[in-house]
């Protein structure tokens, strides 16, 4: 990153978050097993491609979750793990909690997507507390889907609202898992974790390969062919 703070460069336009989570959505495979973190990743099932069949999962115990209901359909002992309404699909099936994890800790799920604090370098991931003392008090099924599914894909803003990189070279909150972290989707741009840093898929529309440099507090490599460089 530059000596310049992302508040001072100034704010980008980017993806919306709804694009990005059409990106993700477009990312995973006929047939895939995913649980979906609270806030951004949400709006994966709102935008699931039509042609694959791909089932979502809640740590509390639902396997075939669908999209969140309209607000006369609520069903209030119908929820994800977040608290927040949802809805079933054909075939859908509820279980124990502790089976729900068990899925999880025995690999069973293919991928989960979760929001970030910070995402580091080096694939960790640090999405649960701040570290303050009035912090939420505990990481959730978060630290169980990191270490047991069989990729993690992250989804969050590129920078905090102060203007802060989300992506560092290092976490400095609370770790939800060392060296997890498979891909990263923000407002700004597509990232794999490589050897030796942030590897850039691609760049949102509007967005320049120095408006990421600027805004990331760690190593970014264009690994895209020199023919593609300028797709946005």
């Amino acid at each position: 990153m530059s000596d310049l703070s992302a508040s001072k460069v100034g704010k980008l336009k980017g993806w919306t978050r709804n694009q990005m989570a059409a990106l993700a959505a477009a990312d995973i495979a006929d047939g895939s097993y995913v649980n979906l973190g609270i806030g951004i990743p949400e709006l994966i099932a709102h935008h699931i491609p039509p042609d694959r069949e791909i089932v979502l999962h809640t740590e509390n115990g639902l396997l075939g979750m669908g999209p969140a209901p309209d607000p006369q359909a609520v069903d209030p002992d119908l929820i994800n793990a977040g608290k927040k309404p949802v809805t079933t699909l054909p075939g859908a099936s509820f279980f124990h909690h502790a089976d729900s994890f068990a899925m999880i800790r025995g690999g069973h799920l293919d991928l989960c997507v979760l929001g970030a604090l910070e995402v580091a370098a080096n694939g960790g991931l640090a999405n649960w507390s701040t570290g303050a003392t009035d912090a939420v008090p505990a990481v959730g099924g978060a630290m169980d889907l990191v270490s047991g599914v069989k990729a993690v894909h992250i989804l969050t803003s590129h920078c905090t609202k102060e203007g802060s990189p989300k992506l560092v070279e290092r976490c400095t909150r609370p770790l939800t898992g060392k060296g997890v972290v498979n891909r990263v989707y923000t407002d700004l741009a597509i990232f794999d974790i490589g050897a030796a840093g942030f590897d850039l898929v691609c760049l949102a529309p509007g967005v320049d390969f120095s408006d990421v440099i600027e805004r990331t507090a760690a190593p970014v490599n264009d690994i895209r062919p020199k023919d593609e460089r300028t797709w946005t």
